[in-house]
């Protein structure tokens, strides 16, 4: 609601986005977040980290979603017809729509389960803050995981304006013996810091 009437324009993805991209990842005294059991708190028990309200106001970038965008999501996800229609009200045919798999929705975080092959995904990043700036990315590996980002720098001309990156996922010779790990893709401003988690889970498959 703070956000929604700082910005009325804001869709519940932007307000999301901007709220998750903000966190904080250390307590009031400057520790690192617990879990129930007292102990460092991984990204599975503290998702993006604490909400920082006076930051989330102001993000710098904003990772958008519209409706539509989540039709092809949805039939990636196997929903059937029936089950998507009565999301959207309407009658929707998946065979008829490029579907997406789930970590391809423009989210402001990353769920990969990494498998042998290389994975590549795309995020698109709107510029809510000052018109002209750049942002240089700054990431976090994954234990297990090689991460690189295409490009590596983002120059905005004017508010609004929208930039896409690519981020590849690759199994590295540490990933033998890691069940699950975590990681973050941060754009850094000389004013913002807009961080995305990375979660990366690893199956059986020979690796």
């Amino acid at each position: 609601a703070l956000l929604k009437s700082a910005h009325p324009d804001w869709s519940p993805a932007a307000i999301k986005s901007a709220m998750m991209t903000t966190t904080d990842l250390v307590n009031l005294a400057k520790n690192p977040i617990e879990d129930q059991r007292q102990l460092p708190a991984n990204i599975f028990d503290s998702g993006a980290g604490h909400v920082n309200p006076a930051r989330a106001s102001n993000p710098g970038l904003i990772y958008d979603i519209e409706p539509k965008d989540y039709i092809p999501y949805l039939c990636g996800l196997n929903y059937t017809n029936r089950e998507v229609a009565l999301v959207l009200q309407r009658k929707v045919n998946c065979s008829e729509i490029p579907s997406i798999p789930e970590a391809q929705l423009n989210y402001p975080s990353f769920a990969i389960v990494v498998r042998s092959a290389v994975q590549k995904y795309t995020r698109t990043v709107t510029n809510v803050g000052e018109a002209n700036s750049v942002y240089s990315v700054q990431i976090v590996a994954p234990a297990g995981v090689n991460v690189t980002v295409n490009p590596t720098t983002l120059s905005f001309t004017k508010v609004n304006q929208k930039l896409t990156y690519e981020v590849t996922f690759s199994p590295s010779r540490l990933a033998s013996n890691i069940t699950v790990s975590q990681g973050s893709l941060t754009w850094i401003s000389s004013k913002n810091s807009v961080r995305s988690p990375i979660a990366a889970i690893f199956r059986a498959v020979g690796l």
